[in-house]
């Protein structure tokens, strides 16, 4: 179930998309369901149809696709971040990708079962067409700057991008999943994490020389 303090900071979260009144959010809040997801396990696998989208309350998850045998992983998600295999959830076909969590997750998820019903009330059906155009586009935009950072940016200026967007990325995501997101070697994260930490080795050793 959820609790009123989740469901606040869903809501808060939405407003990004479409703000609700209080009588439409009285509508939508029944459809949600609290999911709890342990280390390893799947929000989605590859070949199955995805039937939710997620918001991560607590938690991490990183998305991957598996070629000739080797994951490649596409993005990490943290809280207040939204998860999906979202083309399979519109189109209805398997996915190609897995949602995985990497620690112990809690999520509030909402069904492609229930979005239709909530289409089908007028009470908040226009409010759901917005809401469900607004996310195409929440996932349009992430898959842009994907694609956009691999095109401009070399491997150590995206390792620093995501160290600046996530700062405690390297306590909660082993080093070779980053370096596979980055799509480099274990080793060459270490050389560029090397660079980076050298100018702040010296500096500390300067001000701690007599």
């Amino acid at each position: 179930m959820i609790s009123e303090i989740q469901g606040n900071i869903y809501r808060k979260f939405l407003e990004k998309f479409v703000s609700f009144t209080d009588e439409e959010w009285a509508i939508f809040l029944p459809v949600l369901e609290l999911k709890k997801l342990k280390k390893k396990s799947f929000f989605m696998e590859a070949g199955k149809v995805c039937q939710e989208v997620g918001f991560i309350l607590q938690g991490t998850v990183r998305c991957y696709y598996v070629k000739d045998g080797t994951e490649v992983t596409t993005y990490f998600s943290f809280e207040n971040e939204l998860i999906s295999s979202y083309k399979s959830f519109l189109t209805e076909t398997p996915s190609i990708t897995y949602v995985e969590a990497m620690e112990n997750t809690e999520l509030i998820v909402f069904s492609k079962k229930s979005l239709q019903l909530l289409l089908e009330d007028s009470r908040i059906k226009y409010k759901m067409e917005r809401f469900g155009r607004t996310v195409a586009e929440y996932y349009l935009c992430c898959y842009d700057d994907r694609v956009f950072s691999f095109v401009t940016q070399t491997p150590e200026q995206r390792y620093l991008e995501l160290l600046s967007s996530r700062s405690d990325i390297l306590a909660r995501i082993p080093q070779h999943y980053i370096a596979n997101y980055l799509g480099i070697t274990p080793v060459s994260l270490s050389r560029i994490r090397s660079r980076i930490m050298k100018p702040h080795i010296s500096l500390l050793e300067t001000l701690q020389s007599p």
